[in-house]
C-alpha cells in the first residue's frame, strides 16, 4: 500500500517512493474539464491516477477541502471513460449516508459536464426497495453506500454476481472507521469482497492524522 500525502508518496515503511510518477497527464476530456473551470488538477489527484495505472492500493491523506474525494473517484472515471462497461466498477463507502448523498450529487457534475457514459447511484437505508432490487439485477458503475448497507448487500445469495467485476473500493473518512466496531464490520465486508473480487484495489481517503501507518495497516 502506498500513502499519498498531498504531493508526496510514501511506502508503508515511511520511505519516499519513486515508483509512481509525480505527475500523470490526464486524458483530454478531463484536462479540458479542469481547464474549463479554471482549475489545475492537484498533484495528489494525478498521483492517484498513476497509482491506479500501477495497480497499487493507495491511502490519500489530505486536509478538508483538498479535493481528496474527487481524487478517489478520478481513476475510476478515467478508466470507465476509456473503456465503458456495464456493471459495478467502484464501490464507495462512507461512514455517513448523508455524505454518500452529498458526494453523489457532486459526482454527477463532472459526469454530466464531460458526458461520460458512467452511472452512479447511492444505496443507503433510505433507498426504496424497488431501486434496491433493480441495483441487484443491474448495478451502476459507481455505487455509494455505508458499511451497514454493504453488509446487507453481501448477505444476498447473488452477492458473487453483483461484485464479480468490482475493480476498486474507495473508503472515505477512513480515520472515522478504522478504530471502532463499525470499522470491524467493514473489515469483515472487505474480507468477503477480497474472495469475490480479489483483483479489486483498495483506496483509503482520510483527513490529516498523526499516524498514517495505523491507517495503512488497517487498509
Amino acid at each position: 500500500i502506498t500513502a499519498i500525502r498531498m504531493a508526496e508518496i510514501y511506502s508503508s515503511r515511511g520511505e519516499r517512493l519513486d515508483i509512481l510518477p509525480a505527475m500523470t497527464q490526464l486524458p483530454a476530456p478531463f484536462s479540458d474539464w479542469f481547464a474549463g473551470r479554471g482549475w489545475q488538477p492537484h498533484a495528489h489527484q494525478q498521483q492517484m491516477v498513476a497509482a491506479a495505472a500501477d495497480g497499487a492500493h493507495a491511502l490519500l491523506i489530505a486536509p478538508t477541502g483538498g479535493g481528496k474525494t474527487l481524487a478517489g473517484f478520478l481513476p475510476s472515471l478515467v478508466d470507465l471513460a476509456s473503456a465503458p462497461r456495464e456493471g459495478l466498477h467502484t464501490l464507495y463507502i462512507s461512514p455517513l449516508k448523508a455524505l454518500s448523498v452529498d458526494v453523489h450529487r457532486n459526482l454527477e457534475t463532472p459526469i454530466a459536464e464531460m458526458a461520460l457514459a458512467v452511472s452512479a447511484e447511492t444505496r443507503t437505508g433510505d433507498t426504496p426497495q424497488g431501486k434496491r432490487e433493480r441495483q441487484r439485477r443491474n448495478p451502476p458503475n459507481l455505487l455509494l453506500t455505508t458499511p451497514e448497507s454493504l453488509a446487507l448487500l453481501l448477505s444476498y445469495p447473488d452477492a458473487g454476481d453483483i461484485f464479480a467485476g468490482l475493480a476498486c473500493v474507495v473508503i472515505d473518512e477512513l480515520h472515522a472507521l478504522a478504530d471502532n466496531k463499525r470499522g470491524d464490520q467493514l473489515a469483515l465486508a472487505l474480507s468477503r469482497l477480497a474472495t469475490v473480487a480479489p483483483e479489486a484495489r483498495r483506496v483509503g481517503l482520510s483527513a490529516t492524522v498523526p499516524d498514517p501507518q495505523a491507517l495503512m495497516s488497517w487498509l
